[in-house]
C-alpha cells in the first residue's frame, strides 16, 4: 500500500511538471493542474496517516492531559 502511494505521488508529481508549460496558456490546463495538485495532497495525507503511530493516538485519547480551569487558581 505504502509502495503504490509513493508511486502515484510520483506520478502526479510528474503530471505537474508537463502540465506547468502549459498553465498560462489554456484554462482547461490550468484546471486539470489544479485537480492534480488536489490529488497529490490527499494522497500525501494519506501516506502520512499510514505512517502515524496508531496505537499512540488511541493512548492519547483515552488520557486526555488536564486542563487548567479559571477556578483553579482561585483555590486555597
Amino acid at each position: 500500500m505504502k509502495k503504490e502511494l509513493i508511486k502515484s505521488i510520483k506520478e502526479k508529481e510528474e503530471q505537474l511538471l508537463k502540465l506547468k508549460e502549459h498553465v498560462d496558456r489554456s484554462v482547461i490546463c490550468s484546471e486539470l493542474y489544479n485537480k492534480v495538485v488536489l490529488e497529490k495532497a490527499i494522497l500525501k495525507k494519506q501516506l502520512d496517516d499510514l505512517e502515524r503511530n496508531k496505537f499512540a493516538d488511541k493512548v492519547r485519547y483515552l488520557f486526555p492531559c488536564k486542563k487548567t480551569r479559571i477556578c483553579d487558581y482561585f483555590r486555597k
